[in-house]
C-alpha cells in the first residue's frame, strides 16, 4: 500500500511551490499569529492548524528538507535513509515491486513516483548549474552518471527520465522574456522563456530529459530560474518593490520625482507630510503576471539628510528649529513601566 497520509506543505501555508523563502517566512508568521494557541484560547482546531503551520514552516523553511521534499513528496522523510534490496525500504509497505532491481532508495522512490504519478514526475537525482558557453550557446555544467542516447555520459541506474537543472537570468530578459540556447552535450535546443517568469519558476522542456533505460524513452527537462539580484528593484511577493530618497524639505512641502519602473521612468507626486518608509503604489507597473496583466510597483520613501551643507543652509536650519511646534518625541513624557 502506498501511504496516503501525505500533507501539502505548500497549501497549508498557502504559498505556490515556487515561492520565495522571504514569502514562506511571511505567510508562516500571518498564519502563526492567526492561529497561535494564546489568541484562541481553548480552541483545539486551532491548536491543530497551528502545530500544522509549524510542521510545514521547519520543512520548508529548511532548504535541504525542502528539497527532499519537492523530490520525494510523501516519502521525503525516508529518503537517505538505510535501505534494503530484499527487506524494502524506509519502514512502509510498498509490497509487489522488485526491490533487487534498485540499488538505493532513490532509484526506488523516482521509480516509484513515476508510476503513481498522474500528472508527470518532476523529481531529479541532481540538480545541475545552467552557466555561459562560448559561441553563443550554453552549457551544463556537469552530465555525470547519464547514457549517451540522451547526450550524457557514464550511464548509471537513473530510473526517473526527469530531470530537472538551474538557469540564471537577468531581470531584463525575465521581464521581457528570452530565447535561450542550451547545449545538452549530443545536441543544442532553443528555449523559449515566457515573460514574468521569477526565482523559484519552472519551465517543462519536453522529451530533453534524461533516457529512461526500462522504457526507452526521455522524459523531460525542467528548468529551474534564478534570477541574479539587481541593484534597484526587489519582489515583494508578486508586487516590485524600490527604495527612492526624497530630503526632508521634500517630505515636509510635498514634491515630484521620476522614478524608474521596468518599463521606463514615470513622474510620481509624493504628497506633503510623508514619512520614511511610508510606500506609495504604481498600480499596473510591476511585474507581468500569468493572466497577461501586471502587479504593482511600490514606492519606499526613505527620507534622507544631507552630510555637508552650506553655511546659508545651516542659518535657515537653525531658523527652522527655532521657529519648530512640532515636537515629534512629545509622548515620550507619558512612557512608564
Amino acid at each position: 500500500m502506498v501511504a496516503t497520509d501525505f500533507k501539502d506543505y505548500y497549501a497549508i501555508l498557502g504559498v505556490s511551490k515556487s515561492a520565495s523563502g522571504d514569502e514562506i517566512k511571511k505567510n508562516f508568521r500571518r498564519l502563526a499569529r492567526k492561529y497561535h494557541p494564546d489568541m484562541n484560547p481553548g480552541n483545539k482546531q486551532a491548536e491543530a492548524r497551528f502545530k500544522e503551520i509549524n510542521e510545514a514552516y521547519e520543512v520548508l523553511s529548511d532548504s535541504e528538507k525542502r528539497k527532499k521534499y519537492d523530490q520525494f513528496g510523501r516519502y521525503w522523510k525516508q529518503a537517505g535513509q538505510g535501505w534494503s534490496p530484499n527487506g524494502g525500504g524506509a519502514g512502509f509497505d510498498v509490497g509487489g515491486f522488485d526491490f533487487g532491481a534498485y540499488g538505493s532508495f532513490d532509484e526506488f522512490i523516482n521509480e516509484l513516483l513515476g508510476r503513481f504519478s498522474t500528472s508527470g514526475s518532476k523529481s531529479a537525482s541532481q540538480t545541475y548549474t545552467y552557466s555561459p558557453g562560448t559561441g553563443g550557446s550554453t552549457k551544463f555544467s556537469d552530465f555525470g552518471n547519464y547514457s549517451n542516447s540522451s547526450g550524457f555520459k557514464n550511464a548509471a541506474r537513473a530510473t526517473s527520465a526527469d530531470h530537472e537543472a538551474n538557469i540564471t537570468l537577468s531581470w531584463s530578459d525575465a521581464f521581457k522574456g528570452v530565447q535561450k540556447r542550451l547545449n545538452l552535450g549530443s545536441e543544442v535546443i532553443e528555449v523559449t522563456i515566457p515573460p514574468g517568469v521569477k526565482s523559484g519558476s519552472r519551465i517543462r522542456v519536453r522529451g530533453k530529459g534524461l533516457l529512461n533505460p526500462r522504457s526507452q524513452r526521455r522524459g523531460d527537462l525542467y528548468l529551474k530560474v534564478e534570477l541574479k539580484p539587481h541593484s534597484f528593484f526587489q519582489f515583494d511577493g508578486d508586487n516590485i518593490l524600490c527604495e527612492v530618497p526624497v530630503t526632508p524639505d521634500e517630505a515636509i512641502l510635498g514634491t515630484s520625482i521620476e522614478v524608474p519602473t521596468p518599463d521606463g521612468k514615470v513622474s510620481v507626486n509624493v504628497p506633503a507630510g510623508i514619512r520614511s518608509s511610508q510606500s506609495l503604489r504604481l498600480r499596473g507597473k510591476g511585474w507581468p503576471t500569468l493572466k497577461g496583466k501586471r502587479s504593482d510597483q511600490l514606492v519606499r520613501i526613505m527620507i534622507v539628510t544631507p552630510k555637508d551643507i552650506t553655511q546659508r543652509e545651516r542659518e535657515y536650519y537653525e531658523k527652522i528649529r527655532d521657529l519648530r511646534s512640532f515636537n515629534p518625541r512629545s509622548y515620550l513624557s507619558q512612557i512608564k513601566l
